[in-house]
């Protein structure tokens, strides 16, 4: 870690109890399996992620054993961005996401949670955080060079997709157990690099919903490589609302942060002001023929009118972060309040309505900080020598890598994303085995919903076993649409 000598700088909903305290209540936001599986629901059960789920039993599944899951661990490494895609990085990926997997098995069983022990134990936090660094930086660096090379035409996008999800599978993992305390603790001085890399993805959260442009779900491209640069943009925006959970554990343990952290956090970064400005776009809301959607379980549901005024996950995170970084001791301590901070801190006094006070019942804490900072004056920022640790990971790939991005391109076009037929084969047998289907259903974010009336369902068609019903009088009723599609689908598996 290097250090340097500056100027201070100036610069959800029912699931939350009555007894709210910051380490108790909030879930993380379930995650799509398009990007990896749902961060672990912990506590109290949520009615939506029952434990005996599609007809399997949460404690009877297992994806790994527990001398397995050791020596997965153990064998956890960084790879620069030369080596992403790689065989030795291809089968890492599979182990993380094995981990992730079973994370989230063992947190919603709430059997114990043997991955985040062993993360903590044989010190892999710092080594994620590095991983997931490394290649945020070949997304932005690599990448790009890669999709404007003349002779980059793959036949098969499956392998450089696997780099671009890479991202996601580490962050979802960091998600589940940075609930922990302990993990926060065991990340060292690698949480510097956390929080920088958690302000650039919110950064670029509000830049988006700034532009009013939402992204989009489906689409049709006209070459695989465009379709998958906007895979990577959709997978963006997913990445972006992991990281604020992760923030928001982090300021959770706000009390056993260093000073550099919490200087880089309140005046680097001036977290709470960037909150402020998440609250006010809201980027996981939007209006979509005149009806309110959230982005929730990997995707954009329609709200009920009934359930309009309750407090979503995302808004809760942030509301949490705010609570933590506003009036811990610690932190108060050492933010400074300038004209500037007050005016957009005081904008949170519009939306701490009654109903939002009912459902977290703690922000009446924070409505009175408010308060009392609409009478106070302002202070200007004080001009100490502070001798601060900065996050050295990112400068570190940078500057080893620098002047040689064309040229990491061009060696993995050459040897490693242009894979034979055969190669190909065995990594899609490799994957199949990784992703068992008992697994992926039980860890899917919601239950199956009925084609025909969208209640819970429970019953799948057994002609197809694509669609799915809540009970006989709804495929019937459903039949002369689904008819149409359902036999020429039985008929092509038959066929196969």
């Amino acid at each position: 870690m290097t250090a340097r000598t500056h100027a201070s700088q100036p610069d959800t909903a029912t699931a939350v109890s009555k007894t709210w305290t910051p380490r108790e209540t909030f879930v993380p936001e379930s995650f799509s399996t398009r990007t990896s599986a749902p961060a672990a629901v912990r506590g109290q059960l949520n009615p939506r992620f029952p434990l005996a789920l599609c007809g399997h039993n949460m404690g009877d599944l297992e994806l790994l054993m527990p001398g397995e899951a050791d020596v997965l661990v153990r064998e956890l490494r960084s790879f620069p961005p030369r080596e992403m895609g790689s065989g030795g990085w291809n089968q890492q990926h599979e182990n993380l996401e094995k981990l992730n997997m079973q994370a989230i098995l063992d947190a919603t069983a709430s059997q114990g949670e043997p991955i985040q022990e062993l993360l903590v134990t044989h010190g892999k936090i710092p080594t994620l955080v590095e991983e997931l660094i490394a290649v945020e930086m070949w997304k932005q660096k690599v990448f790009p060079v890669l999709c404007r090379l003349e002779d980059f035409k793959p036949q098969n996008t499956f392998p450089i997709y696997m780099v671009v999800h890479h991202e996601a599978s580490i962050v979802n993992l960091l998600e589940t157990v940075f609930f922990h305390k302990e993990v926060c603790e065991s990340a060292e001085d690698t949480v510097l690099d956390l929080v920088d890399y958690c302000h650039r993805k919110l950064t670029l959260l509000v830049a988006r919903s700034g532009r009013g442009d939402p992204p989009e779900e489906e689409s049709k491209y006209s070459t695989p490589i465009q379709e998958l640069q906007k895979q990577a943009e959709l997978m963006e925006f997913e990445i972006a609302l992991k990281a604020l959970s992760v923030l928001r554990y982090i300021t959770d343990c706000v009390d056993s942060l260093s000073l550099s952290t919490l200087n880089r956090m309140l005046s680097t970064h001036n977290l709470p002001c960037l909150l402020v400005e998440l609250l006010e776009h809201s980027p996981w809301s939007r209006q979509e023929g005149g009806k309110l959607q959230h982005f929730e379980g990997g995707r954009w549901q329609t709200v009920a009118p009934s359930e309009q005024q309750k407090l979503s996950k995302l808004d809760g995170q942030v509301w949490i972060a705010l609570y933590n970084l506003l009036l811990s001791p610690e932190a108060r301590a050492r933010y400074h309040l300038t004209s500037f901070a007050k005016g957009q801190l005081l904008k949170l006094r519009a939306f701490l309505t009654d109903t939002l006070l009912d459902q977290l019942p703690n922000l009446a804490d924070l409505q009175g900080f408010l308060a009392h900072l609409a009478l106070a004056e302002t202070q200007p920022p004080k001009k100490d020598l502070v001798l601060e640790q900065i996050p050295e990971i990112w400068e570190r790939l940078e500057r080893e890598n620098r002047g040689k991005w064309q040229a990491i391109a061009k060696h993995q076009l050459r040897h490693t994303f242009s894979p034979s037929e055969q190669d190909l084969r065995l990594q899609a047998q490799r994957w199949a085995e990784t992703y068992r289907l008992d697994v992926l259903e039980a860890v899917t974010p919601e239950r199956p919903r009925c084609a025909y009336c969208s209640a819970e369902a429970s019953k799948r068609c057994s002609r197809c076993q694509s669609e799915w019903y809540c009970c006989r009088e709804c495929q019937v009723k459903h039949w002369e649409k689904h008819g149409k599609a359902c036999v020429p689908a039985a008929q092509g598996d038959r066929a196969k």
